[in-house]
Order: structure tokens, then sequence, then C-alpha cells
């Protein structure tokens, strides 16, 4: 039935609708439209651009501290560059370029950090130093400026035209945008699609996307989820006219003074500047989060309060003395959307189906262009464009509560422009619910990471250490402790705590079905184990698994503990939309994992259990059910630290006591504690890749030298095959080689440029240093034609280039094939 409605054509159904108006809104409608797809439908309860676009400063920069995030808003700025010529609609974008201004020590290592994070990118993004800065900012005054991190083409837009620009063009391609169009309710259908109420009527959505800013968590609860998003006050200055900027020739470039915490650009022939305050003066307006947005609000603002940034507006009258006499004509103050991260979610929801989420933007204006691509191309094409598993939705459940998200997103803000030093760690909010059955006794002891809401211990303390939380761009304190806990492990026995990694069970009468579809190996059979790889449709390695099955049908699937919302979801929509009759629990709260691993670990664990231990008696990668100490335990003989080990699935009630009873029983075995640190070093030597490094989205498990786990021949027709078997007949552009560096007192970290004769050739993806063989060590991506033991190259780190060599993996051969080759010896003598 067509009814007429806003005076058009109201549809009552659509393949995709979109909820909210703004800048992310418009965008992912104009993608979806343009790419193709017919009935495309934006709802908007008031006007488009009411929230937090209409106000925003409109900064645009290619520049971003993470790896692909670069791809964002390089797609961004790509499309707002060309917006106008395409719809016919201005959209005010200016791109003087920006310099972010380094005045200390540590924050021109940062930028030469983030240079070697960039040099592989498509991205322009210059070191300079104080010379060019003045050349590019004749107002500054120059006294601490060191160096500046220059990105050309970076600039700002008016978001309001962008905005209108991009639902002009969703127009143009086909889309309906309906407004105003309150949405009053949503109902999931057994069939996967959604009953989309509004005051005109209901809409029949295939699929629906939640882009609506600050009213995220009003639009979750209607469907039983507890967004992590709160509204920030964030506020900016504009300035009547300068008469020494309206004397300049040319725009001037956007700035960034990191120390002074704010962004100053010119406004017309003024000046405009926006700090971050530090996280105690911040304003959250958390009663948003308990009570809801008042009803309304939508083109309003909060009131300005200068008092609250007055020791920002100080330090810019300092770096750029023209302020000091310049008028003051406006102060905007309006709410921004953060998340406890500061990076938004973007993808389908786990939990339920077909709901996808386009909210928790702190930077919705640069981000806009490039999330509507990426979102617009995962909905079409059934897998992401490229790994952002940084702002998956999922990565968020139950322990996010409020409490958590306030001091959070304090914090982010807070910290908006502190040093981003490798392996960060931030403490507000800590610990959440979610603590391991050894936490408490292990928690002083040593330094604690922060994993999916989990503490874990990244390396232990000893009397005459140097403790504590010491970030740092070379080796820090933690760097001898380390290469302790790594010998530990190589000459007597170490434990440690891997609580954090998820846990799922797969069962039912499709469940050897299910899981045949999903990864390229074939399953392990009752009572074994072993690593499987989830694909996408393209060939992309979308997740890694170790996979047990624990009786006929039953299998216990184990990954990283970044990835458990992110794998989980993967697995249900399959099951789902392939209607698979399985029941699929995540049990990951409910088991704590302790690692066992070193020449020791059999004689400690066998002075607990009556089970053989032996090597022919317990293979490697068996499970099987034991008693420690009398205590119900699943053991797997496997380690990551590919040593002689053992993972031990055990309630979490029981942990504290299995945990306790180990240490007793290898006090003469010389028993102790390891972290994370250590593992990782151990693993390197191995030559174990990692999901999330070594493997992503971004890579195909050929390249990845993964072939082992593909089994291209297995009779199911697991996802990704067909693309997997083009890409081997096509042939590998590039390969996962193995690098030995000749470094100082820096290790490679994973993401640094890799060059030969002068030229960018590949990436490192991770990177230790090997306290077994004495010196630096990362996997790399490289061409084809410099694969070969033996070649030479340069790893760029801190604005050096360090000599590197492909070397054979790897250096340190694992237990299971030492003791193999000793066997072999043994028989041949």
């Amino acid at each position: 039935v067509s009814t007429s409605v806003l005076g058009k054509r109201w549809k009552d159904t659509a393949e995709t609708v979109i909820i909210g108006g703004g800048c992310v809104g418009a965008s992912v409608a104009y993608h979806l439209a343009k790419s193709g797809m017919k009935d495309v439908v934006l709802l908007e309860k008031s006007d488009l651009t009411a929230g937090s676009t209409w106000h925003a400063a409109g900064l645009t920069t290619y520049y971003h501290p993470g790896i692909n995030l670069k791809k964002v808003h390089y797609d961004s700025l790509k499309l707002y560059e060309r917006l106008e010529a395409e719809t016919g609609q201005a959209v005010g974008l200016h791109q003087p370029g920006s310099v972010r201004i380094a005045s200390s020590p540590a924050r021109v290592d940062e930028m030469k950090y983030q240079m070697t994070r960039t040099h592989w990118h498509v991205t322009e993004q210059y070191l300079i130093g104080p010379e060019k800065v003045k050349e590019l900012f004749p107002l500054l005054n120059m006294d601490k400026v060191l160096a500046g991190l220059y990105t050309p083409g970076d600039g700002h837009i008016d978001p309001y035209s962008l905005t209108m620009a991009l639902a002009a063009g969703a127009r143009m391609y086909g889309a309906q945008i309906y407004n105003p169009a309150p949405v009053t309710g949503l109902s999931p259908r057994a069939d996967g699609k959604w009953d989309v109420q509004t005051p005109h009527g209901t809409i029949l959505a295939n699929r629906i996307v939640n882009a609506t800013g600050f009213w995220a968590r009003e639009v979750g609860k209607m469907i039983g989820f507890d967004h992590p998003t709160i509204p920030v006050h964030h506020q900016y200055v504009v300035t009547a006219t300068v008469p020494e900027v309206k004397a300049l020739k040319k725009e001037l470039p956007v700035i960034r003074d990191l120390e002074g915490s704010y962004y100053l650009r010119q406004e017309r022939d003024g000046l405009l500047f926006g700090p971050y305050e530090k996280m105690e003066k911040m304003k959250l307006q958390d009663s948003w989060v308990t009570d809801g947005v008042p009803p309304g609000f939508g083109k309003e603002l909060f009131e300005s309060d200068l008092d609250r940034i007055m020791e920002h507006v100080e330090m810019a009258m300092e770096m750029v003395p023209v302020l000091k006499t310049a008028d003051i004509v406006n102060i905007v103050s309006g709410p921004i959307t953060y998340t406890p991260d500061l990076l938004p979610m973007v993808g389908p929801h786990q939990g339920v189906r077909n709901y996808w989420t386009a909210i928790g933007f702190g930077y919705g204006v640069i981000h806009a262009g490039g999330i509507g691509k990426f979102l617009s191309d995962w909905i079409r094409n059934g897998e992401p464009p490229y790994d952002l598993i940084e702002c998956d939705p999922n990565r968020y459940s139950k322990w996010v509560d409020v409490p958590f998200l306030c001091a959070k997103a304090r914090e982010s803000y807070g910290f908006n422009n502190v040093v981003g030093y490798p392996k960060e760690e931030r403490f507000a909010g800590r610990p959440t619910y979610r603590q391991s059955g050894v936490y408490q006794l292990l928690k002083d002891k040593g330094s604690m990471g922060f994993h999916a809401g989990w503490e874990q211990p990244h390396w232990f303390y000893k009397p005459g250490d140097e403790t504590g939380y010491k970030p740092s761009f070379r080796r820090t304190n933690w760097f001898k402790p380390v290469g302790r806990e790594y010998q530990l492990v190589m000459e007597k026995v170490g434990v440690i705590d891997l609580t954090p990694f998820a846990k799922f069970i797969v069962k039912g009468k499709d469940s050897n079905r299910l899981l045949d579809r999903l990864v390229a190996n074939t399953l392990p059979k009752v009572g074994v184990t072993n690593i499987s790889h989830m694909l996408t449709p393209a060939g992309k390695v979308f997740a890694e698994l170790t996979i047990t099955q624990l009786t006929p049908g039953e299998f216990l699937l184990i990954t990283g503990s970044g990835s458990e919302g992110h794998d989980l979801s993967w697995i249900e929509t399959e099951a789902q939309d392939g209607g698979y009759e399985v029941d699929i629990s995540n049990v990951t709260e409910d088991i704590g994992v302790l690692g066992i691993a070193g020449p020791n670990s059999r004689k400690v664990l066998q002075k607990l259990t009556n089970e053989d231990l032996s090597d022919a008696g317990f293979k490697f990668l068996q499970c099987k059910s034991i008693q420690l100490a009398g205590i119900p335990v699943r053991a797997i003989r496997i380690s990551y630290t590919g040593e002689l080990g053992w993972e031990l699935y055990i309630d979490q009630k029981n942990m504290a006591a299995v945990y306790q009873a180990m240490m007793e029983a290898g006090k003469d075995e010389g028993i102790d504690n390891f972290g994370t640190y250590a593992m990782s070093s151990l693993r390197l030597e191995k030559g174990f890749r990692g999901w999330g490094a070594e493997m992503n989205s971004d890579t195909n498990p050929l390249e990845a030298g993964l072939d082992y786990f593909i089994k291209l021949n297995k009779p199911a027709d697991f996802i990704g095959k067909a693309a997997l078997q083009e890409i081997k007949a096509k042939g590998l552009k590039r390969k996962l080689s193995y690098i030995t560096l000749d470094t100082d007192n820096i290790d490679p970290e994973g993401n640094e440029t890799v060059w030969h004769n002068g030229k960018v050739v590949g990436n490192t993806t991770s990177g230790a240093y090997s306290y077994g063989t004495q010196q630096s060590l990362a996997f790399a991506y490289l061409p084809l034609e410099l694969c070969s033991v033996g070649q030479k190259v340069e790893v760029e780190l801190l604005g050096r280039k360090y000599p590197a060599m492909v070397v054979q993996e790897p250096l340190v051969l694992t237990e299971p094939t030492r003791t193999r080759l000793q066997k072999k010896a043994k028989g041949k003598v």
C-alpha cells in the first residue's frame, strides 16, 4: 500500500533502515545507495545534523596513530574532495594541512614512532624541523618547538554542508530520507528481519543500522542492549577578526599543540581553538546515561564554562601570541559521544540478528566518509573490506558497567593528547568484575595488563627490580625480568594465567557440519585438539581457533581475549543464516585457564595426578579429563611457549586451589610465575604466528604461511575455499618472512616499515627480543623476491634504519620437534 507521508511516498519495506541523520548515518545511506542497493531508508527524528554534527569543529586529518583507522581517514578525505563535484552541493572543505607540535623529547620520539607506522601506508606525512614549522605557521612562538609532524591535505570541513551533500548524494542514488520520523520501537522477527515502528507506520527491514550518536543507548535499549556510550562536554572558542591572520596570503595550517592539549585553526579571518581538559576537570553528561537524553534536545548546546579550560587558553596564548589581544565572539559547548576507549562501535552486533551499529564517534566528521564505505562494503559482501577489530562493537560486553564507562570516558578525554607509547596501559575503572580465580593471589606480584575486561600478568617483580608501569619507546624496566621468566620456562617450569582466552562450547545435531563449514582445517577426533582458521568468503583469515572435540559432537573452541565477541558473532551468524541445529554457549567467564610449561612441567603435574603423563600416555595435542590434587581438570597438552606444557581448564572456583597445589608441588623443580611478555618472546622464537598480527582480515592464510592448517582437499565446502583455490592458482605477491635485526636498546613491536634500497617494501607484524639467541626478532611481510634466507633489508625504528636479515624459521625448535628428532637420532644409532 502506498501512502504519502512527509510529502513523500512511504515505503513499508526496506533492504536497510538507517536510524539517525548525522554525518555518519548520511554517509552509510550514501554508500549503500551508490553501491546499487535498492530500498535504502534513513529515518531522522528531527532535522539532519541535529545532535553532535551541526556544532562540530569539523576537523579533517589523514593522521591516526592506529593502523587501519588511517584507511578510514584516507577514504573520508578522498570522498570529501570530490563530493561537491558529484552532488552539486558545497561542502566547505579547506585543506591547508596540519602540524602536530612536539615540545618535549618524548614527543619527538612519538613522532618518529608514528612515521615508521605510516611509511608503508598511502598517507603523506613528514617529520619537520622548527624552521619548516615556523614557515608553515608564522604566528607561532617558537621557544618550545622541537619538531612537527606535518600532514599535507589536512584541514577542516563544514559538517552541516557535508551532511547535506551526503544526503543529496544518497537521494540521487535512490535512497529515501524521512524526517521528522522518530523510531518508537524495534521488533525482531523469527526470520531475522526487523519491524521498525514510527509514528508514520512500520517498515519491515532486512537489517537496521543504529547511527544515532548520543541517542545510541536509547535505541539499544529498545532491543535490550546497554551500549557503552556517554556524552562529554567539549568546548571550542571562536575569535573575531585578528589583523595578523587577515594579513596572511594563505590559510594557516591546523595546529595541534600536544603539550597544551588543544587544536587551533583559522576560521575566516580569526582563529578557532578547542582544548581537551584533564580528566579531573572535564565534564561528562552522565545524567543522560542514567535518565536518557531530554526529549526535544537536538540543536541545543550546553552552557559554556571558560574557567574550566582557562589553563589551556593561557597555553594557547603563549604558543600563538596574537590570541592575547583577540576578542572572543563565541564559545561553543556541545555534547560529543565517547566510548570507554574513544573508538567507535562499527559492525554487526553479537546477540541479535541483522542489527548493525555505527555509534560512539568522538570524531564523527573525519570518520563518517570512511566508515560509511567500510560498513556498506561489509553489508554487501558479507565480510569487512579490511580488519578493524579495534572498532568492533562486540569488544564490550556485560563487564562494562556505568561506573567503568564514566571512569574510562573521563580518562580517554583527558588523555586525548598524551604521548602514545607502545604496550600502553590505562588504569581508570580497573579492575572490572572479570577477575580470574588467581587474580587476588597475583595482583600485587607483577605488572598487569587489561584484556577484554580481565587483568592478566604481563611480567612479575623480584626484589631489586624497578617495579610499576614505565612505558617507553626503548627497552624499559621489564626487559631484564622478562629475560628471567624466559629462562625459567626454558630451563625449569613456569605457570601463567591464561583465563582471558575466550571459550565457547558448540554442540548439537549439526555441530560437525557447522564447524566443517566454518573452518579450513579438518575437525579433530574426540579427545584431540587442533589449530583451525575461520576464513572470509574472499579467503582472508577472520579468526584462529583452538578446537577440541570433547565428546562426539561436542566441541570446545578457544580464541584470543580480544576476539571473544568478534568470533562468537561470526559463528552465530553462520549457524542462524544456514539453519544449523546447534547450541552455542559462551563459557568464557565460567572457566579459568592455567598454563604450565618448561622441561620440569611433567614432573610437577605427575606429583598431583595418577594419570600417565608420559609421551606415550599423554600425546601432544591430546585432551583428557583428569584429577589434579583431587580437583577435576580438563588438560590439553599444548603450550604457546612451544615448550613441554599443558593448558589446564578449571572451574573458576577451583582455580586458586589448583594453582597453589602446583606451586607447592613444584618447589624443588624451581617453579615460578611468568607473564605474557615472556610468552610473546617464546612464541616468536618458535615461529608461531599470532592472530591480529601475522594474520587477520587483511591477509590470506597462504601468504601467512599457514598452509599446514588449510585443507583445500577436504570434502566440506568451507567458507573461503573457492577464493583460496583462486589465490593459490594466481600465485602470491608477498609472504610472511622471519627476520633478525641488529639493534641497540630498542626492539621491533610490529607495524614498522621495512626498507630495501631506499624503497618501502613491506611491514613488520610483530617483534620482540629473542632472549635465547640474544637479538631482535620480527615477522614481516615482504615481496616474494625479497623472501629468500640471507636477504638483507632494513627496519625503521624511531627514525633510524636498522640492518635486518631474512633467516630460516624457527630460531628455536619446539619441544615436540626436538623430542621427535632425538628419538630419530637414537633410532639411527
